[in-house]
């Protein structure tokens, strides 16, 4: 399968620079079985959830990540972190116009143009392509007063006060991410208390998303492509919540293709649901047998990436695009700070395992 597959046209006026007036009040593309895709407005989500269904969301947290510095030449850098590792060291990405090396000490700086400030941050090495730090406070303390939300590649601006809280979930609680579960983005407190009250159970499972979710696919053949690793977390407790919804015939409705990834990760040794912690490179395209998944909320995402492959595995690829034309006819707004997607496939989708046995390809 070429990546190719996986191509649109997207006007780049549809981009959705900043978010909507109100967090619930982008638009809904329902894309349910074989019928015609319809317009909604994302909190309609109600309508199409019921009673004993599970919605499974990600309580990451997305921390300042991205940070200013000068190396004692003068020159200037710009870090995005990618990991903390503990309380004084992380892993991160360094832009410079030469590379520092292993010793040398970066200044901080409340931007790219102002003169750094008292904190200090050592390059202890290298990991790979990423570069290790370490912080004389601890990184979250830090990350706190200089940092800035580290806002996604094609969002072609700087961050502002308002993406401290809008690019964020408002059930967000485990600091970790460099990149928001953008499908979450939509909820509001009052929403997910209606689901509840309409008898929807909820669940949370933590993955951690990395600066890689934006990494290109490089290959033609998109099954030599390296897919990320990512951090995650499925808790005991959220395992028997999935038992108990398919006990009462109740769906789980995956909020993100984060929650599909740690729920599918989840799922990965034995074919069935088990407690998860750790890295997952999962790599979903069509093909792969879903395990866990029975519908997804998710945004729209860009060309040829491996997100619009996981979407096209779950509802077929010509659905999709058929579905991505359609909401660019309609001028929906798209990616992070844009509308969203409900998919509900039919039950003729070839896309669940039929056993217990592990499908995922690599």
């Amino acid at each position: 399968m070429q990546r190719s597959d996986f191509h649109f046209d997207l006007p780049e006026d549809l981009i959705a620079y900043r978010p909507a007036a109100q967090r619930d009040g982008s638009r809904l593309l329902v894309v349910e079985g074989e019928a015609a895709p319809a317009h909604r407005q994302f909190p309609d989500i109600v309508d199409y959830l019921q009673a004993g269904d599970l919605l499974v969301f990600n309580d990451t947290r997305v921390i300042p990540a991205r940070l200013y510095a000068q190396k004692h030449t003068g020159g200037r850098v710009e870090i995005l972190i990618e990991r903390m590792l503990d309380e004084h060291r992380a892993i991160a990405h360094l832009r410079a116009s030469k590379s520092p090396k292993a010793g040398a000490v970066l200044s901080l700086a409340a931007n790219e143009q102002a003169d750094p400030g008292g904190d200090r941050v050592e390059v202890t090495g290298r990991d790979g392509a990423l570069f290790a730090l370490r912080f004389d406070r601890p990184v979250l303390d830090v990350l706190q007063q200089w940092g800035h939300m580290p806002l996604p590649p094609y969002i072609d601006r700087q961050d502002e006060a308002e993406d401290r809280e809008r690019y964020q979930t408002v059930y967000a609680s485990r600091d970790g991410a460099v990149a928001a579960p953008t499908a979450g983005l939509h909820f509001t407190e009052a929403l997910i208390a209606q689901c509840r009250e309409i008898g929807v159970d909820t669940a949370f499972v933590t993955l951690h998303v990395g600066a890689g979710t934006f990494q290109s696919v490089r290959v033609d053949d998109i099954r030599e492509h390296q897919m990320h690793s990512e951090y995650i977390e499925v808790s005991d407790a959220v395992c028997r919540q999935v038992e108990a919804a398919r006990a009462r015939g109740g769906r789980v409705v995956a909020v993100g293709t984060t929650s599909v990834r740690s729920l599918e990760s989840a799922c990965r040794a034995s074919g069935q649901l088990a407690p998860f912690q750790g890295d997952s490179d999962i790599f979903i395209y069509p093909g792969y047998r879903f395990k866990c998944v029975d519908a997804m909320i998710t945004n729209f995402h860009l060309p040829e990436s491996t997100l619009i492959m996981l979407v096209s595995a779950f509802m077929g690829r010509e659905r999709i695009l058929a579905a991505y034309r359609e909401a660019v006819a309609q001028r929906y707004r798209f990616f992070s700070y844009g509308d969203a997607m409900l998919l509900l496939p039919s039950a003729s989708t070839d896309n669940k395992s039929t056993d217990n046995r592990s499908e995922h390809r690599e």
